[in-house]
Order: structure tokens, then C-alpha cells, then sequence
């Protein structure tokens, strides 16, 4: 029995000496800086690459319609376990609301990103399903334009700090051409302890 208050008493403390969790505005977060990649890099990296494919032109369509945009691979090249659509994500958003693209998910690298395309063009000649509903041939819009990348990742030691590069780099290309019509390189460095984990 006195094992067992023991016990409850140590968790007790444990628990009451904790760093209580708090909700984070990201912002307005001030918080430390990480040698690893945080939300903050690739929010910065976005809006960089963003404002500069913008400002290009490469988007401006001279018919004023909008581009059709695919994503294709961004590869990461860092010694980090990351989802590069933390990056395609906002540049995506910031892309469709400024009117200039719009991003389709019918095709892919590795097939439809939203399945539900090919899915739903299953049912013509169902006879459970009324027909006028059904999607019909021809109506999937080819991509015109098609944006692909490379984060990659440099470790350096300088002095009695390490130094981590990070390169944020994208390609958009035209799909009608093969030529590359836009490509921006976004570096992130960030110098600290040599203590800090950078994986």
C-alpha cells in the first residue's frame, strides 16, 4: 500500500511540474527557432515562391482563363522524415485564390490524387444510377502547366556551431512545350548549437 502512494505521489509531482500544453498562433509565434524544418519554413518558403511565380507573369494566361495546374514530384532530400505536401499545399491555395490557376486532381505522379475522378465515371451504364447525373466522356480538363521540386538539406560546420541549409526548389513547366517557364530556388539557413538535432 505504501508502494502505491508512493507512486501516485511521484506522478503527482511529475504531472504538476510539466510544461502545461498551449495552443500556438502561428501568426504571431515568437517561440524558438528549430534546427529542423517547422511550419514556419515552409509557410515562408510558399509565400516566397508564390509572390515570385506572381509577380513572373508565367501564370498570367493571355486569354484570361486560368492555367490548369498538375503536381507532380517534389522530392525531399533532406535527413528528415517529411510530407512535401506541407509545401504544394499552401503554394496550391495561394495559387487558386489569386485566380490565376486552379490545380487538378484527376491525374498524378502515381495516378489520380482523388480517385473519386476515375471512381465516379465507373457508373455510366449502371442501371442503378440515373445517367443525366453520371459524368460523361470528355469532360476531365488536361493539365497545362506542371509544378514539380527538390528540398534539399546541407549540414556545415561553422566554428563551434553547425550550419543547416535548407533549398527550396521549384519548377513549374509547360506541359504543351517541356520547357520550363518559371523555377525558383528559396534558401533557408538556420545556425545554432552543435547539440541541436537537425534530423
Amino acid at each position: 500500500m505504501k508502494k502505491l502512494i508512493v507512486i501516485t505521489a511521484v506522478s503527482l509531482l511529475l504531472t504538476a511540474c510539466a510544461t502545461p500544453t498551449r495552443y500556438v498562433d502561428p501568426a504571431a509565434d515568437t517561440g524558438p527557432v528549430t534546427m529542423t524544418l517547422d511550419y514556419r519554413d515552409f509557410e515562408r518558403a510558399a509565400d516566397v515562391a508564390v509572390q515570385d511565380l506572381l509577380s513572373s507573369g508565367a501564370v498570367a494566361n493571355p486569354s484570361g482563363d486560368r492555367y490548369v495546374m498538375v503536381v507532380s514530384r517534389v522530392v525531399n532530400d533532406t535527413m528528415q522524415r517529411i510530407d512535401t505536401d506541407q509545401l504544394t499545399k499552401k503554394i496550391r491555395v495561394s495559387l487558386l485564390r489569386s485566380g490565376k490557376v486552379v490545380t487538378t486532381t484527376a491525374v498524378g505522379v502515381d495516378g489520380a490524387e482523388d480517385q473519386m475522378n476515375e471512381q465516379i465515371r465507373e457508373l455510366r451504364n449502371n442501371e442503378e444510377f440515373d445517367q443525366s447525373g453520371v459524368q460523361q466522356k470528355g469532360t476531365l480538363q488536361a493539365p497545362d502547366l506542371s509544378l514539380s521540386g527538390k528540398i534539399i538539406q546541407r549540414n556545415h560546420k561553422v566554428e563551434d556551431e553547425q550550419q543547416v541549409e535548407y533549398y527550396f526548389q521549384l519548377t513549374l513547366t509547360d506541359l504543351q512545350s517541356g520547357l520550363a517557364v518559371w523555377e525558383n530556388e528559396t534558401p533557408i539557413i538556420k545556425r545554432g548549437s552543435n547539440d541541436a538535432v537537425a534530423w
